[in-house]
């Protein structure tokens, strides 16, 4: 087959590159994505559900993000009624308090979608980006069971990463207050799946350099939501000023 003058074939794959910004402390906790594999689900039978091609070719397109610290903590209420958390283990926690009061954010209850479900929000510095049109979903982590269950939803998302690579935030809405909220280190946390112009063309995805102009295209979108709503109208603006390319492969 020959391609128009100026046109080339597209690859079968987008390369997607994810990067933790080095500028976090403890950027070590922190693992690469890994594609979904589930082992225990093979079998040799034609008819078999790991030989479905629409359940493989959906779990071939997950990546699996693993939880990067012990997360135990337990729903209270003040004195006054206000509401508030703790962590469970106390002076046993694995990680000091200043730090995980870094991370983990509580919504204030006029945010909640529900006014007996809290929110509270897990900051990461894990970004995906891509320099041709991919959408990234973030999905909770369906095909993990743990025990003891999760006592609420992940909150999932959608968004373009080639206009629009922020931080992804864990985002947990909490239906059963009377339940600890337990995720621990190495746990599946939650998943990405990404969208493509072609959905017959999978993701490749590469380790990226957090170069200085993917830094200052992203300080651009940082914190955005504390001064506008509805964020997505601020794409065009983002366009506009996004370098020609974001996605710079990590050379060790």
């Amino acid at each position: 087959m020959t391609w128009p003058a100026g046109k080339q074939k597209k690859s079968n794959a987008v390369d997607v590159g994810w990067v933790i910004d080095p500028a976090r402390e403890a950027s070590f906790i922190w693992d690469a994505p890994r594609r979904l594999t589930r082992p225990e689900g093979r079998t040799a039978h034609a008819k078999g559900l790991s030989n479905c091609p629409a359940v493989t070719d959906h779990e071939s397109r997950l990546f699996e993000i693993a939880c990067p610290i012990d997360i135990k903590l337990r729903f209270f209420r003040d004195a006054n009624g206000n509401p508030s958390m703790a962590a469970v283990d106390g002076d046993q926690s694995t990680i000091r308090p200043q730090q995980f009061s870094q991370m983990v954010m509580a919504s204030h209850p006029s945010e909640w979608r529900h006014p007996q479900r809290p929110l509270i929000q897990v900051m990461t510095p894990l970004q995906f980006i891509a320099d041709e049109p991919v959408w990234l979903t973030q999905y909770p982590a369906f095909y993990n069971r743990p025990l003891p269950p999760i006592p609420g939803i992940m909150v999932g998302g959608r968004f373009p990463i080639h206009i629009w690579p922020r931080e992804l935030v864990f985002a947990f809405e909490w239906h059963d207050i009377n339940a600890d909220l337990v995720i621990r280190r190495g746990d599946p946390w939650f998943y990405v799946g990404f969208e493509t112009d072609d959905p017959s063309r999978h993701v490749r995805l590469v380790e990226a350099e957090m170069t200085e102009g993917l830094k200052a295209y992203t300080n651009g979108m940082r914190g955005v939501t504390n001064y506008v709503s509805r964020t997505f109208s601020l794409f065009g603006t983002a366009k506009t000023r996004r370098p020609k390319t974001l996605l710079s492969p990590k050379r060790r």
